[in-house]
């Protein structure tokens, strides 16, 4: 299945700078249609109106955090199935598999480039 760069992403992060950074990687990569979140309480209000391709959210942010969005995710049926890559700073083992275990499907540690964003990207699409 080939990466459709036509679908929809949406971006977590209740810092706008790293906002603006995932968006201009997911730019040189050929998507365009990106929406963005400052929080997952609003990430998961976005997502029962609008069906999304890829979410990517970072891991600390208030009052829901990234672990927990991606396991409200996980537990809707809507919404199980939805692509999630989590990004963080810290690449503590336990981060890692706690959120394995919660069902993400791919794992970026800050800082991080195009390259590495469009591998994560491919490895989820089987590119």
């Amino acid at each position: 299945m080939a990466v459709d760069h036509t679908m929809p992403v949406l971006i977590v992060d209740d810092y706008k700078t790293m906002i603006r950074i995932i968006r201009n990687l997911l730019k040189q990569l050929g998507f365009a249609n990106v929406d963005e979140a400052g929080d997952g309480t609003a990430a998961l209000d976005m997502m029962r109106h609008k069906q999304y391709g890829l979410i990517i959210s970072d891991w600390n942010m208030e009052p829901m955090t990234g672990y927990e969005l991606l396991r409200e995710v996980r537990a809707d049926d809507q919404l199980s199935r939805t692509p999630f890559i989590m990004v963080t700073a810290e690449s503590k083992t336990e981060n890692v598999i706690a959120a394995k275990k919660a069902g993400v499907n791919n794992y970026i540690v800050k800082p991080f480039n195009a390259a590495t964003l469009k591998s994560k990207i491919d490895a989820i699409f089987g590119e």
